[in-house]
């Protein structure tokens, strides 16, 4: 059996430290339209399937996002080939406002996301950021939101870009079990400088599952990852996303080694900018 993965514990469930990302699955490249373009072309039930079986092997079995069809597929192929059963924490978005609707009802919202299977329901950024009220330090409507993703039997949380959100959740008492916070050492759609968050993250009384850590492919993944790893909590996470199951194999190892602080022993990529390197017999 490979290597499994070590896990936390968030809101009584027990959580792989490692967390599937899906924007390279669904087509969010954060770097251009025509990027998102080649990740729809070029991603299939199958191959999607193939990286989920890897990352399943390693006993990582939660995936964040909102599930379209293909994905749902590949999930049920990875399931069946490895008996392993997603642990979905999903970020929907939906109307904080009055009368909203009927599609954009949060009641409605939520209970498709437990159709779906969720165990995790936390409101994407765009909802969270919206009703972050720095005047009042409060989330506005979390309470009434949280009480009904709990009522349909999910564990709720809080999606943001904010390091204000962990600070004022904590402060105010939200009923959160976690949350999906942004963090890498690029700085990248971070607010804030890294060292900030990198506190915030220290001092947060729940879970962090941390975000965007090679900042959409701008940093090296033994470059982002060595950052996160060697920055965050024994129970925070850290949520990947990949193209390719070599992709998945080459950060599953990555954080092995930084998790047991070893400097990684990997083959790295030759071009001929790097004969001179090469030593001479």
């Amino acid at each position: 059996m490979p290597e499994q993965f070590p896990r936390t514990m968030v809101g009584g469930v027990s959580m792989p430290r490692m967390i599937i990302g899906t924007n390279w699955f669904l087509g969010w490249s954060h770097t251009s339209l025509a990027k998102d373009r080649f990740i729809k072309s070029y991603q299939t039930a199958k191959n999607v399937a193939d990286i989920l079986t890897v990352f399943f092997e390693h006993g990582i079995d939660a995936i964040m996002g909102l599930p379209n069809p293909l994905l749902r597929e590949a999930i049920d192929i990875a399931q069946d080939r490895t008996g392993r059963k997603a642990i979905l924490i999903l970020t929907p978005h939906f109307s904080y406002l009055p009368n909203p609707p009927a599609e954009l009802d949060p009641q409605r919202v939520f209970e498709e996301c437990k159709a779906q299977g969720a165990t995790f329901c936390f409101p994407h950024q765009c909802i969270t950021d919206a009703i972050l009220d720095r005047m009042h330090r409060t989330i506005r409507g979390m309470d009434r939101y949280s009480k009904m993703i709990r009522d349909l039997g999910m564990i709720p949380g809080l999606s943001t870009h904010l390091p204000e959100t962990v600070v004022i959740g904590d402060e105010s008492g939200a009923d959160v079990e976690a949350y999906i916070q942004i963090y890498n050492a690029a700085g990248f759609m971070m607010s804030l400088e890294a060292d900030w968050v990198m506190r915030i993250i220290q001092e947060a009384k729940k879970p962090i599952m941390t975000i965007k850590p090679l900042a959409a492919g701008r940093l090296l993944p033994v470059v982002g990852l060595a950052f996160v790893w060697n920055t965050i909590r024994e129970i925070d996470m850290v949520t990947v996303g990949t193209t390719t199951p070599d992709e998945a194999r080459e950060l599953i190892q990555l954080s092995f080694d930084f998790l047991n602080r070893r400097i990684p022993e990997y083959e790295l990529q030759h071009t001929r900018s790097k004969n001179s390197l090469k030593k001479q017999p």
